[in-house]
Formats: C-alpha cells, structure tokens, sequence
C-alpha cells in the first residue's frame, strides 16, 4: 500500500513545541511505516520522518514570517494533488482545503477532522460528503450535516511520556495563552485553592496576554514558556493535576492525554470531547465552573496515578490510533 499523508505547513512535522495536527500526522506516518506501509509525508522540508519526504517550502510559515500562509498552502496541497496518482489513498490532516481537489482525482482522500474553526467551513465539507471519507476525533466534535466513517482517537507516543508517583505540590496550565483555553480561570482556580501554579505554552493572544494573565504572574503564578518536548514530560510528570477550564467546546485536547500518561490526572471544565477523555473521579474531574474545580483539589489523593496511565495507554497510544487507521484504509480499499 502506497498512502501521502499530507501534514499541515505551519510548523514542522513533528513540531518543535506546539503544533497538534503536526504531531498526529507525524504519528500517523511513522506507525504506518512500522506496519509496513510505502509512506510519503508532504511537510515542510526541516520535518524528520522514516518514510520519504516531499516539501515545496523549507520551514513552516509560523517558523519563517517572511512567507504568506495562503501561497505556501496552496501550493503545499498542489504538490500532492498533481502527484496522486501516485497513491493508493491520501490521509488529509489538513482542514477543508485538500477537499476541493478531491473530485478532480481518482484516488480516495480520508480526511480527519482536527475540529471546526468556523460553522462557516461546513459547506465545503457537506459538497464532498458522498465522496470523502470523514473520520472525527471524538465524538463530541461531529457535525449533524456530515457523514463519518469512524471516529479515531489521536495517538500519542507513550514512551515520550514517563509514570511519575511522587509529583510536587503544583498545578499547571499546560496549553496556548488563549481565552479558549482558559489561562484566566486557571490562574483564578490556583488563587482560590492556594497553590502553586507553572504556567507553560506559546502566547497566542498578546491582549489576552497583556491583560488577564502577565498582571498575575509573581511566586505563585510562574510563566515557564512555551514548552518543547524535552519540558513537557517533566512539567506534567511532577504536577499534582493539569488544570484545563476551557472555554469553548474542545475536539479533543492533546495536553490532556499527555498529562493522564504521566499518571497526573486532569481538572477540566466540562466541556466538549472532555467526558471522552476523562474518567470522573478516576482520572480526574470534569467541572462546571471555578468554584467546583477549587473544591476538588482537596480530592487528587483519591485518584491513582498508576490507573491514570494504564487509561491514558489503552486509549491514546499511537499504536492503537495508527491499527484503526490502517482498518480504515483497508475498508476504503476493500483489501
């Protein structure tokens, strides 16, 4: 079997620190050529993959802003779609854009849905329903008007994740500095429970930034900066919980299984694909509001840690994601 998986060209794949449909097109590709697969990954040029390489740019355009998004888009997507006859199938981790080719080819496209931007995405979607092949990353994140053929959990490398049993006595808030992710509430939900909170990830909204998060910063509120790979085992590892109050209704939530892989359970408003990842009580606690996620700090004694990763590896291992991805190829194939 020949598949393209075709990454998107902000970041590198893997990423260097954030960068999630990256990540689990990296994850993607490399399980698939451990299960014997001719893998091409269509990348920027600095990616790292075990399978061939094909680039139109050198580095993403997050990583080099001398270069305009929407050209290096169009002609990343491009450079597949005029090879695709190359392929037996084409995984697209890349939005809706790919789609639009999709009709002038013969070879089938699967197309996983890293969540809705906007509503207004959903036509373009809805035009390809009877010929595309969508597959959600939970269940949460589904859209009435499309046709799934499964959901796929996304896979992480377990190994990059090491048991910790004996964490220290902080909370951390492990995601974008964005009102989506909630930086605010955490901040507030560390105040309330009087505890230590380490702060970690890129600054995506400077306003946001500027006014609910720097203002707070001192011993107890400490900005760690955006964390690579090589920090983040540690930082999740030796929590005594992430805290995740999102504010808005998220696909999945990479920082969340990362976390749980640890063994260092979760406090997350409950929202989205959240009651999916999480084990109330077990692996964590989904939580209305402030208030109620304070009053469950006093409960993290009661949850195993050891259950948290033996959770987080049945569910979210890159194996398991990578086996029903190629069942789905296989089915889409009819072989």
């Amino acid at each position: 079997m020949k598949a393209a998986i075709l990454a998107p060209v902000a970041w590198r794949t893997p990423p260097r620190h954030y960068g999630p449909w990256e990540q689990v097109a990296s994850n993607i590709a490399e399980g698939l050529i451990k299960l014997g697969v001719d893998v091409t990954l269509f990348a920027t040029g600095d990616s790292i993959t075990a399978g061939k390489l094909d680039a139109i740019c050198e580095q993403g355009y997050e990583e080099d802003r001398t270069q305009d998004a929407k050209v290096l888009e169009c002609l990343h997507i491009s450079n597949l779609m005029e090879k695709a006859h190359e392929f037996d199938i084409i995984h697209n981790n890349f939005d809706f854009l790919p789609l639009t080719y999709s009709g002038l080819i013969n070879t089938p496209v699967i197309t996983t849905i890293h969540g809705f931007s906007s509503p207004k995405i959903i036509p373009v979607y809805k035009k390809y329903n009877t010929r595309g092949h969508y597959v959600s990353i939970s269940n949460a994140d589904r859209s009435a008007e499309l046709e799934y053929l499964a959901t796929v959990y996304n896979g992480l490398d377990t190994a990059d994740f090491k048991f910790n049993a004996h964490p220290q006595d902080y909370l951390l808030y492990f995601g974008r500095i964005h009102h989506d992710k909630g930086a605010a509430e955490a901040i507030e939900i560390a105040k309330k429970a009087n505890k230590k909170l380490l702060i970690a990830g890129i600054i995506q909204d400077q306003n946001y930034w500027k006014e609910k998060v720097e203002p707070h910063l001192n011993e107890q509120i400490i900005y760690v900066g955006a964390a690579g790979p090589d920090k983040r085992n540690e930082l999740l590892g030796n929590a005594a919980a992430l805290l995740h109050p999102i504010n808005f209704a998220e696909p999945f939530g990479m920082s969340v299984a990362e976390s749980m892989l640890c063994g260092t359970p979760v406090i997350a408003f409950n929202k989205g694909s959240m009651p999916e990842l999480i084990q109330h009580e077990k692996t964590g606690f989904l939580v209305n509001d402030v208030e109620e996620a304070v009053e469950t700090i006093g409960q993290l004694s009661s949850i195993d840690r050891q259950y948290c990763t033996n959770w987080a590896s049945s569910r979210f291992s890159k194996e398991k994601m990578v086996a029903d991805y190629f069942e789905l190829y296989r089915r889409i194939l009819n072989v």
